[in-house]
């Protein structure tokens, strides 16, 4: 029960961006600029403001690094799998191959923060330095062959990449911030985890439930159910404890990230499928998340 309550402020704002979106009357341009703000600033600055005050030992995250990177491999294979088990058109496998594997960075950020202040963040951040490189890799390797797409500079220009890369370095070197630029910093990580929350719901898109039915659900069963059963047997194998087990657990049981739905659409896949697969995780992820991080603290 506890942990549901310090998720649901998180999920009502999601229902209250969904909310925003079909009744404030705002024009369709200005959710697309409020979320490029999100993702080049405000979520970059969160991410190297709280790295950079961390003390990164990696001798001790190694393990978790290591199970979120298998888990994610595990992902993508059972994401290649749906390719044999159903029998769309190509670009729909192209797009729904992502519902596997992807997560909303968002949302992870801020449960983590929820939990576990800026030790969360530091935590969930490095993983995700980690796991973005190769979701974006794969996802663009299969895009590919449905459109034009430069997959190293999709992956060497990706903001969340950079700030993690320059956090880690910042922390590493033991360098202070100006405390000028520390409380700049600080000012746009707060406003980061509202306003992605509020992006994440206005980017729902509910129109394509009834389309590819097969590859829609299966990618929901193995995102919300399979990955994280998967993320949670290996981190038992690794003996991982504390904030080091839930971040894991978080990071596998997260839906599925809007950046998926553009990419698709960017390359020219089926962006239906994926729209639809990043809004049923994302509702069902209302439910799942909290019961997932509950047993994590039986």
């Amino acid at each position: 029960m506890a942990v549901a309550l310090v998720i649901l402020p998180i999920f009502a704002l999601i229902l209250l961006g969904w909310a925003l979106k079909r009744w404030s009357g705002a024009a369709e341009a200005f959710w697309r600029d409020l979320e490029r703000l999100i993702y080049f600033v405000f979520f970059p600055a969160l991410l190297f403001h709280s790295l950079a005050h961390g003390e990164i030992d990696f001798a001790v995250a190694w393990p978790m690094l290591v199970t979120g990177i298998l888990f994610t491999l595990i992902g993508m294979a059972l994401g290649w799998l749906s390719k044999r088990l159903f029998h769309d058109p190509p670009r729909v496998f192209a797009a729904a191959f992502q519902c596997s594997f992807r997560f909303n960075s968002y949302v992870g950020l801020a449960v983590a923060g929820a939990l576990h202040g800026k030790a969360g963040i530091a935590a969930i951040g490095l993983l995700m330095g980690f796991l973005v490189p190769m979701a974006n890799v794969v996802s663009v390797w299969v895009l590919a062959r449905h459109g034009k797409g430069d997959w190293l500079k999709e992956v060497l220009g990706n903001p969340m990449i950079l700030a993690t890369a320059g956090g880690v370095a910042f922390s590493l070197a033991g360098w202070q911030l100006p405390q000028l630029l520390d409380h700049i910093l600080e000012l746009l990580a707060r406003a980061s985890l509202p306003l992605g929350l509020i992006a994440v719901g206005a980017g729902l898109k509910l129109a394509g439930l009834g389309h590819a039915r097969g590859h829609l659900w299966y990618g929901v069963m193995v995102k919300l159910i399979l990955l994280p059963a998967i993320a949670w047997g290996l981190a038992v194998a690794f003996d991982l404890s504390g904030i080091w087990f839930e971040t894991a657990i978080l990071m596998a049981a997260l839906p599925v990230s809007t950046v998926a739905y553009v990419l698709a659409v960017r390359m020219q896949a089926d962006g239906q499928v994926i729209a639809a697969q990043v809004a049923v995780t994302t509702l069902l992820s209302m439910l799942t998340l909290p019961l997932w991080l509950a047993l994590v603290r039986v």
